[in-house]
């Protein structure tokens, strides 16, 4: 009998990155679950029908998404392979065209103004903790993804010329990142106090914690939380995007800075948020 650590192994060797080998093995342990609670047995192989019957319940029953849906069915997807692979099944029961069609949105992802994570910065400033207000200035003049921001070595940041390099890109690619005076000066107060962490000394992360080597996704989470209801890493990425384009960047610039492989993802950015689109159609 196959086993979810099996799977996760055929996707570490697939080249998937570690957050997407997450979220696939997470849905596939709720469609296992699901299936268990459905027909009282243990889930062996996958049946078109018991597919469908399972989309179905996520719309109907959970009101999910069409996105959250697409992603539950890429994650089945690529266990399906993975049981052909293994050889106990030969049939693909799930395919491309199963996805739902989802309208690209017209209005930026962009949730939080300019003056909100202003006044979300100042918070953490007067905290005192040089460490998280480095973060999340980086994570507000890069768009760094957090994940990019938690994995950057010492050795590919250079406060001297303001550059900064991520290796880990979404899809693996590796970009150079431009960092302005507001984040350079950020990132060397830390630097002055980075040594209070105990694992600094022999860790070749930027960002430390206190017992371990690099900061955890979790805690940068628990962070923001503390000091906004609405504010998140990924909002802040969206903010940058939106407040880069405003500020004079091409599109291409930010594209660039923010690791985008595909131009449409910035062109969003360009379009109105949805408070400002509810505005204009008042005006009809």
């Amino acid at each position: 009998m196959v086993t979810l650590d099996a799977f996760e192994d055929y996707l570490k060797i697939s080249g998937k990155s570690g957050n997407t080998i997450k979220g696939y093995v997470l849905n596939v342990k709720i469609y296992l679950k699901w299936f268990q609670d459905s027909f009282g047995q243990v889930c062996t192989v996958l049946y078109r029908q018991n597919i469908l019957e399972f989309v179905s319940y996520l719309k109907n029953v959970k009101n999910q998404n069409a996105k959250t849906i697409n992603h539950k069915l890429s994650s089945l997807r690529s266990y399906n392979e993975f049981l052909i692979a293994e050889g106990v099944q030969e049939d693909a029961v799930i395919h491309k065209t199963d996805m739902i069609k989802v309208q690209t949105a017209y209005a930026s992802p962009t949730q939080v103004s300019e003056i909100e994570v202003k006044q979300f910065m100042q918070k953490v400033l007067g905290s005192k903790d040089s460490r998280n207000y480095a973060i999340v200035t980086l994570l507000a003049y890069t768009g760094m993804r957090i994940s990019e921001a938690l994995s950057i070595r010492l050795k590919d940041l250079n406060l001297q010329t303001g550059e900064c390099i991520i290796r880990n890109g979404k899809g693996d690619k590796q970009r150079d990142v431009i960092m302005n005076s507001k984040l350079i000066l950020a990132i060397r107060e830390y630097m002055k106090n980075r040594l209070q962490y105990t694992t600094a000394s022999s860790s070749p992360y930027l960002f430390v914690s206190k017992k371990n080597d690099t900061l955890d996704r979790t805690v940068v989470n628990r962070i923001f939380q503390r000091y906004s209801k609405v504010i998140t890493p990924h909002q802040l990425r969206h903010y940058y995007c939106t407040n880069a384009l405003e500020k004079g960047f091409t599109i291409h610039e930010v594209a660039n800075q923010a690791g985008h492989s595909n131009i449409n993802t910035t062109l969003l950015y360009t379009n109105p948020d949805k408070a400002k689109l509810k505005k204009k159609m008042e005006l009809l």
